[in-house]
């Protein structure tokens, strides 16, 4: 089981990672989420939500490349109020990192990569958390540091 962090007190709480419902795309809306997610319905769009909670603290939109063995992180967010010094959960980007890993391995095993082409000020700082490495403008994860980034979350 996956989990997040409750910054206030520590305590690690179980998380699930699903597909975003038409129910979903209702209440997501760009000043919580930052992007309109309507634009990703050709792509699979996963929400992290706390499980006993509706509330989507997070938000994937994946592209699998079946013939490179790869799997895009096409757009990624967590709500706002899970930015910045101020955010009440943490956890929930990696967490949807490595689902996104996860899936990757599930469809092309040892192969398996997972890539991105961040914002330039996301760049160092997927490098230096989640292990990513440098491929001109995309980073991406495969071999040892996608599995040490499963390891990490239990998965």
């Amino acid at each position: 089981m996956q989990r997040i962090t409750h910054l206030e007190n520590s305590v690690k709480i179980n998380v699930v990672i699903e597909l975003v419902t038409a129910e979903d795309y209702k209440k997501i809306t760009k000043a919580n989420y930052f992007f309109n997610w309507n634009l990703e319905k050709e792509n699979l769009v996963y929400k992290l939500r706390i499980s006993f909670s509706d509330e989507i603290l997070g938000l994937i939109s994946l592209i699998h490349f079946e013939q490179e063995e790869r799997i895009e992180i096409k757009l990624l967010t967590v709500s706002k109020e899970n930015r910045g010094k101020n955010k009440k959960y943490d956890g929930i980007a990696e967490n949807l990192i490595a689902f996104a890993c996860r899936e990757a391995v599930k469809k092309h095993a040892e192969n398996a990569c997972v890539s991105l082409f961040p914002k330039t000020e996301l760049r160092s700082h997927y490098i230096n958390k989640y292990g990513m490495l440098e491929a001109g403008l995309q980073i991406f994860l495969e071999g040892i540091s996608l599995f040490k980034l499963l390891e990490k979350n239990e998965l």
